[in-house]
């Protein structure tokens, strides 16, 4: 979809002009406003015959498109129901608005929201999530089809209301809005896009690419013998089976002031995990393309951070590798020695993730962070937990906990806090090394995150596990999560939160 632009004005300046699309609340008794009442009168009857028609109640979510001879081509009336609104009614009149208004042919788009009483509180959360919707469910993938879809023709969006003070923040809540699903969506498109393309190398130059021309960006991609070097010996077993060479990638964002510490994000970005010698089965193995999901959350919460010129200090952190098995490749019972010094015996070469990430924990010390949170499709395990609807989220820090779990009900990106209790760390017992990368049938998820945390010791640390949430396998392609809960997260630490 090109580039769509947002703003927000009185309505009075839009009186009587022709717009492709006048989108109004209208609640369940389907009585109408001042702004409502005009644009019937301007549709020649047709608004009210499709009132009076019984296919629109006004339900919260339900949407009625009818084409009009008036200035406003179509009018896309929206439900809203009656009475006081929760914000899972304003998630599902965006989402509606949003799925309804881009099936249409509109070029251009205004909201009257006259009968939609938004209160105080919610009324710039509500503006931002319009925007971030509307970007959403405008993406289309197209990289790899000779036909792809054509994207939405909605090109311009105008939310109108005659309160001055709100005018002035919804222009900035729909900019924010749609910085941040752009964001989500360059982490929809990197994991959707096949891994004899997204490479690790790919990922180095969309991390450039996102460097480039910011002054307050720098990138750096370190290769195999200079992780060698760093005795990053653990993320290098994984990528010892594939002729596809691994990746440490760091981008730093210096947008806050010199000498504040970081917030770092540290990124899985298994491009394709076969598993290795421990194969996978057949059987879906295609979406293992999406094992990078990590990684590219990390990529768009960095385009969304930079896009809003937050002023914090951002180090995104992305350990890119392949897993493949080979003559070449890491067998299950080798001893491997990490970044850190502690010996990992690898009892099973599909929990690469968390070999990768222990390495990239470990480089993350020299930021001297303020927080780091790493995010990973890690572990089947928190699928069979939680589903496809919360990302499992560990912390060693009660703080950045709650922040985190804060920011995701905002973004309603939402993430479940799993146990992180030592009773665990025993099941990581070996006896050729200090841990072994599994922790046995019992409590996967858990003992993944306890076997990052040996690496976490010297920083507030958090650990998201997006195997259920990264993408949807009906249909197949990436969700973009948690870019919306970590840019949130971001937003809020830049507002001194």
């Amino acid at each position: 979809m090109a580039a769509l632009r947002f703003s927000a004005s009185d309505p009075q300046k839009f009186s009587g002009k022709r717009t492709d699309c006048a989108i109004l609340p209208v609640g369940s008794k389907l009585k109408l406003d001042d702004a409502g009442k005009a644009l019937a009168k301007e549709s020649a009857g047709v608004m009210d015959a499709a009132l009076k028609s019984g296919e629109f109640s006004g339900n919260v979510g339900q949407t009625l498109l009818v084409h009009c001879p008036g200035p406003a081509a179509r009018i896309l009336m929206v439900g809203v129901g009656e009475g006081k609104l929760e914000r899972s009614d304003y998630l599902k009149i965006s989402s509606a608005l949003a799925r309804a208004l881009l099936a249409s042919k509109a070029s251009d788009a205004q909201m009257h929201l006259g009968t939609l009483k938004v209160s105080g509180g919610d009324w710039e959360w509500f503006c931002q999530r319009i925007a971030t919707d509307l970007v959403y469910h405008g993406y289309r993938y197209a990289l790899t089809l000779s036909k792809p879809k054509a994207p939405p023709a909605l090109s311009r969006f105008v939310l109108l209301s005659d309160d001055a003070a709100m005018t002035r923040q919804a222009k900035s809540a729909l900019n924010r809005g749609a910085q941040a699903g752009a964001g989500i969506n360059l982490a929809r498109e990197l994991a959707d896009t096949p891994a004899n393309y997204c490479t690790p190398e790919h990922l180095a130059k969309e991390a450039r690419k996102l460097a480039r021309g910011n002054d307050k960006a720098s990138c750096k991609v370190l290769n195999e013998k200079a992780m060698a070097e760093l005795g990053m010996h653990s993320l290098l077993s994984v990528t010892a089976g594939t002729a596809t060479p691994a990746k440490l990638i760091v981008l730093e964002y210096k947008g806050g002031k010199r000498g504040n510490a970081p917030h770092v994000l540290v990124g899985k970005g298994i491009t394709f995990d076969s598993g290795g010698i421990s194969l996978k089965p057949g059987a879906k193995m295609d979406e293992m393309k999406f094992d990078m999901g990590g990684a590219a959350s990390v990529l768009g919460t960095m385009q969304a951070v930079m896009d809003m010129a937050l002023p914090l200090n951002v180090v995104a952190i992305i350990a890119a590798a392949e897993n493949m098995p080979s003559g070449t490749a890491t067998k299950p019972g080798d001893v491997v020695t990490s970044m850190a010094g502690i010996t990992i015996e690898i009892l099973n070469t599909d929990a690469e993730g968390r070999l990768v990430l222990c390495d990239a924990l470990t480089y993350a010390e020299r930021f001297k962070p303020a927080s780091v949170v790493d995010i990973a499709t890690l572990t089947g395990a928190c699928v069979v937990a939680l589903g496809s609807h919360a990302s499992g989220l560990y912390a060693n820090n009660e703080d950045l906990a709650e922040q985190l779990l804060e920011a995701g009900t905002t973004s309603h990106d939402r993430a479940w806090r799993m146990p992180l209790w030592d009773d665990y760390q025993k099941q990581l017992d070996s006896n050729f090394a200090d841990l072994g990368n599994i922790g046995g049938p019992g409590g996967g998820s858990v003992t993944a995150a306890c076997f990052l945390s040996r690496f976490a010791t010297k920083y507030n640390w958090a650990h998201l596990d997006i195997a259920g949430s990264a993408w949807d396998s009906a249909p197949k392609g990436a969700t973009g999560r948690p870019v919306g809960l970590l840019t949130q997260y971001l937003c809020d630490r830049a507002a001194g939160g």
